[in-house]
């Protein structure tokens, strides 16, 4: 069970840092709500990357929960790094990316590597691996 808590927590601490960020930049900015719609503003893309973390982070964290209450086999712990990992991914490329108006390769690999570790492990929960 170690490798889907050390996820987890590693989830945990990816939510919970963007939102201190978030905080944090809205206390410097002077940004009590909102933010700019400017694809370039730093607030609008951390905004966007803990909002997009708060969308995904939390069901997953719940599948691997889940799937650690077995005897996982070693591609389902693969899997769980690998959705770890991709969730990390999304968020960097939201942030040091010039701006959210254009594609950018961390975003799509970490959106990509996302969906295919998310479904990955809710079949195998279905099917009991």
């Amino acid at each position: 069970m170690s490798v889907a808590l050390t996820c987890i927590a590693l989830l945990g601490l990816l939510l919970f840092g963007l939102g201190n960020a978030v905080s944090f930049t809205r206390r410097s900015t002077h940004t009590s709500i909102g933010h700019s719609a400017d694809p370039t503003d730093r607030l609008h893309k951390l905004v966007r990357a803990h909002g997009n973390t708060t969308e995904y982070a939390p069901l997953l964290a719940v599948l691997m929960l889940a799937l650690a209450q077995g005897e996982p086999a070693a591609w389902v712990l693969w899997c769980m790094g690998l959705a770890t990992a991709s969730r990390y991914l999304i968020a960097i490329g939201l942030i040091v990316g010039p701006t959210l108006a254009k594609p950018q390769p961390l975003r799509f690999v970490g959106a990509v590597g996302t969906y295919v570790t998310g479904l990955v492990l809710s079949v195998a929960l279905l099917l009991g691996s």
